[in-house]
């Protein structure tokens, strides 16, 4: 069997596609987004992830389920308290990659509004 690596997108399965869009399903949200960016600095429970994305309890609770059965988050308990911290750290390279995309389309897009500026100011 070969691994995922070493194969196209496009020799993916139709199975292993689905989970590669659960994965970006789960990241999709900006609550669940907040909540992985809170965990980055390190683990926390969920008071701490509520005084930090400023998004309610039953919320928090609803997101945090879903990034655990997803995988991106684990859940642990200590005494009383459940603390959760990432459980794929390459989730932040991963932000960082679609950031800078962004970041780079917006930019261009700047570039453009900037030549239509110009263009505008010769008449």
């Amino acid at each position: 069997m070969t691994p995922l690596e070493d194969l196209e997108m496009s020799q993916f399965s139709p199975t292993v596609l689905g989970m590669i869009a659960d994965f970006f399903k789960v990241l999709s949200e900006v609550s669940r987004l907040q909540i992985v960016c809170s965990l980055k600095s390190g683990e926390k429970n969920v008071t701490q992830i509520i005084e930090i994305t400023g998004l309610g309890q039953a919320n928090v609770s609803k997101h945090l389920k879903l990034l655990t059965q997803a995988g991106i988050v684990t859940r642990t308990q200590q005494g009383v308290n459940v603390v959760y911290a990432i459980a794929n750290p390459l989730v932040f390279p991963l932000c960082d990659l679609v950031c800078n995309s962004i970041a780079a389309q917006l930019q261009q897009q700047n570039q453009q509004l900037e030549s239509l500026k110009v263009f505008q100011q010769s008449f």
